[in-house]
Order: C-alpha cells, then structure tokens, then sequence
C-alpha cells in the first residue's frame, strides 16, 4: 500500500514514511499504528483494536499508546492534525488521502535472484530479510532492512541502512550510497544479487522470491 496525504507518503512495500521528500523515521511499532489508521480510515479504531494490532497478546498501559501517537504527530509535522484524538475511545485518521500503485521504472532495471528476474519500482526498493521488502532475502545474515535501490528514470543507487554484517558492491564493502551500473554484482551474506540494465525485464511483479539456499557469493573484484 502507498497511500499520499497532505505532504506526506506511506510506503508499506518499503515501509516508510516520506514528509515532503524528507524520510522520516518511525519506530516499527509507531509504522503499524499509522498504517492502521489509514486502512480504517475515516472510521475510528478503538484503543482495544490499537493494542490487539501493535500489541497482539501483549499488556502495555495507556502511556505506551500515548508515546506511540506523540512519534506519529511528530514525524508527520504540519499533518499531525490528520491524526484525530476521539476522547474516551481511540483515534481516526482525519482527511483526504489517496493510494497509489506503485510505478514500475523503465524496463531496463532490474535485478537477477537465483534464476529470477525482479522488476526494480521507480523510487525506493528496500533489500532485507522482511517479507515485505521488495527484495526479500533469505539469508540469516541479511537484516530485515539491509539495503536499498533508490531508482529514478535515468539511474539508480545503492547504499546500505546500517546492516549488520554489511553489503558489498564489486566487492567491496559499501560505506555510501553509489550508482549502479549494468552487471554490478551486490553480495548481501553468501546471496548474490546482480543489478541490471538491459533491453528488457520480466513485468512479474511477485516480489517475494525465494534465492537457491544459502548460494556461495560470486564477487567481482573490479
């Protein structure tokens, strides 16, 4: 789900929140309350509800709730008031927004998983072990959010999001964000990803691919 409202956007694929281009950052907990206000929106979600989605099995008191919406109000800015507080039963998410799909960048981006072709969206494409990354990867030393292909019409760009065992472009460690070039070879842990820019791409969209398991890394030391 991308949904834009007032300045802001909410990616779910890339799980983030942009204010006027800027990205913001949001605990995962403060992410999941958002996102579920705009599924429910302009219906008021109840705290009960709140804590069954954030909090599933899990007793938290009042403040913790009220944390959670303080982050919210604080990383939207001047829309903080589109987070609507209904006394004595929960909050709604108060305004017009609108989804959007997801743009597919022109058919030359892409990258190589295994034997899979992966579309690159224009924009964003989180790399990491969550299911919801638009490159999932299977590997216990990949990081949920381990890395990200920013792409635009003309180019694309990787850099790391402070993964723990790091990733590695031609290989060499990356430590910025760099400019990818066709056949450039990204080795998160033993998984090779290789980035393309060819004639064509596959138009699947089922980004939740599963690479062969645990593959030796082929590096280019370019």
């Amino acid at each position: 789900m991308r949904v834009r409202f007032g300045s802001c956007v909410l990616d779910t694929r890339s799980h983030e929140l942009r204010r006027a281009g800027a990205l913001q950052h949001l605990s995962l907990k403060a992410f999941s309350f958002l996102e579920f206000l705009l599924e429910r929106r302009p219906s008021v979600v109840t705290k009960a509800e709140i804590h069954d989605r954030v909090w599933p099995k899990t007793f938290v008191s009042d403040s913790g709730l009220t944390r959670l919406v303080s982050e919210v109000r604080s990383a939207l800015g001047e829309d903080a008031d589109l987070l609507r507080t209904v006394h004595g039963l929960g909050y709604a998410f108060s305004g017009d927004a609108k989804e959007e799909e997801g743009r597919l960048a022109p058919s030359r981006f892409y990258v190589l998983l295994g034997d899979r072709e992966i579309p690159l969206l224009e924009g964003d494409n989180v790399l990491g072990r969550d299911g919801d990354s638009a490159i999932v990867v299977n590997s216990a030393r990949a990081s949920r959010r381990h890395a990200r292909i920013a792409v635009s019409d003309v180019s694309a760009t990787i850099e790391d999001l402070r993964s723990k065992n790091g990733t590695y472009l031609r290989g060499q460690r990356l430590l910025e964000s760099t400019p990818l070039v066709d056949g450039d070879e990204i080795a998160i842990g033993p998984v090779l990803i290789i980035f393309r820019a060819g004639s064509t791409a596959s138009t699947e969209t089922d980004s939740s691919l599963t690479p062969p398991s645990e593959p030796t890394a082929r590096i280019s030391t370019r």
